[in-house]
């Protein structure tokens, strides 16, 4: 189809505005520790070179989330094609960190370059990507348009939009059927998207429904040192979780785990917020409640009535020291956050109402038993309580996690076969 006019214009505009957003991103990941080397590989400066003699195969997901949701697909994917070299691209500094613990065998980290035309087209004349499978909805017009002249075979997966977003691109249907024709296969994470993908020009003959990749990504990593020196500072004390709060949340939890310390006086709460720059807000909080603290971003050992585990890429081990966790982002009209992360850990789930990112994970999770919904502070402390009075309900609830888990990871494989096939990889 012609080149429409806001594909051509946004070339034209992003060649003007990359000298900021050169700046700005770059700065951003210096202010995170990440090295000047490092932080240009958002110019499309690559600071590894390309290896092998296999098909490289290159894999996008601007965030956490989406970056470690594909770790188990490449996997996957390199137990089928073990000549196969891939390339993991992500946008931001806790992602890349996350990543760096769980690579892969033969693949790579870089960050990837922006949208415009000299750092899409450094990165893809170094790298030369044979495929390329791009997660959720990393749309990018140049980045899309480009990797598909170099002759890439291309995959959407775990596709998802937010309504609002969806109503963007129906306001513009030539650039939507421009950018979404380079795709050979899209998956997405359920019927509704399907049909929502569809109804922005996606070609419908390309469009299917996956699975949602997130319960793909594996159990999160757990320092097993760390976790022997916190079993041994809580001893025999029963505990549980609140990770992923946000502010607004914390509150109501410190005040159903105020309640629950009237009849459970040894609990500890290990309360993980979102954002842990938060630290010392969260910190006030805990002491306007007269509960006692202490902290891990002070190297303190979980001794208090609280936990403040205000520290980066943990909440596997958090997980690991408890059968109970409340997943914030979801008392407030947030959408919610990652279930398949405490389900794969064996915790049962318990979660405010507000999870439209994981709506058809919780419904699942719900009809099994894994989980349960609270509507506010008041609910979350009399399920908590009524886990820790009855240990047999507990059990199933964290069975049926466990099998809910199980049943996903069959899938893994057909999605895998699917991939490959669609991009015309070969297994020989």
């Amino acid at each position: 189809m012609p080149v429409p006019f806001l594909y051509r214009a946004w070339v034209v505009a992003s060649m003007g505005l990359v000298p900021f957003f050169a700046r700005s991103e770059t700065r951003k990941l210096r202010d995170q520790g990440v090295s000047v080397l490092r932080a240009h590989e958002k110019l499309g400066h690559a600071t590894q070179d390309r290896t092998g003699t296999g098909p490289l195969i290159w894999l996008h997901g601007a965030s956490v989330g989406e970056s470690l949701s594909v770790l188990a697909l490449i996997t996957r994917i390199g137990m089928m094609l073990p000549r196969a070299q891939f390339l993991i691209t992500s946008g931001t500094a806790t992602s890349a960190k996350l990543i760096a613990q769980r690579l892969p065998p033969r693949t790579t980290h870089q960050f990837a370059p922006l949208d415009a035309p000299g750092p899409v087209k450094r990165f893809l004349r170094h790298w030369r990507p044979d495929a390329a499978i791009f997660v959720e909805s990393e749309i990018w017009p140049q980045m899309l348009r480009r990797t598909r002249a170099t002759g890439a075979t291309m995959a959407l997966v775990n596709a998802r939009m937010s309504d609002k977003t969806l109503e963007t691109w129906r306001k513009w249907p030539k650039l939507a059927q421009y950018v979404l024709e380079v795709f050979d296969l899209i998956l997405t994470q359920n019927d509704a998207m399907a049909h929502n993908m569809v109804s922005i020009n996606a070609p419908s003959s390309r469009v299917a429904r996956g699975i949602n990749l997130k319960s793909m990504a594996g159990p999160l990593p757990v320092d097993e040192d760390a976790l022997f020196e916190a079993r041994a500072a809580l001893g025999h004390r029963p505990i549980w979780v609140a990770s992923s709060t946000h502010a607004g949340e914390e509150q109501a939890v410190l005040d159903a785990h105020q309640a629950l310390l009237a009849r459970f006086p040894e609990l500890c709460l290990i309360l993980a917020p979102r954002h842990p720059e938060r630290g010392d807000q969260v910190e006030a909080l805990i002491a306007d409640a007269g509960l006692s603290c202490t902290r891990r971003s002070r190297r303190d050992g979980p001794g208090a009535q609280v936990y403040l585990a205000d520290t980066l890429g943990e909440l596997g081990l958090w997980y690991a020291l408890t059968d109970i966790v409340f997943l914030g982002g979801s008392l407030l009209p947030i959408g919610g956050h990652n279930p398949f992360e405490v389900a794969q850990s064996g915790a049962a789930v318990l979660s405010g109402p507000h999870v439209s990112a994981f709506a058809e994970t919780y419904d699942q999770l719900e009809t099994d038993g894994a989980a349960r919904i609270v509507s506010d502070g008041t609910e979350l402390e009399a399920q908590v309580a009524a886990l820790l009075d009855a240990p047999d309900d507990l059990a199933k609830m964290t069975k049926a996690a466990r099998q809910f888990i199980e049943a996903q990871e069959d899938q893994l494989d057909t999605i895998a076969a699917r991939l490959v096939k669609a991009l015309e990889l070969h297994t020989s």
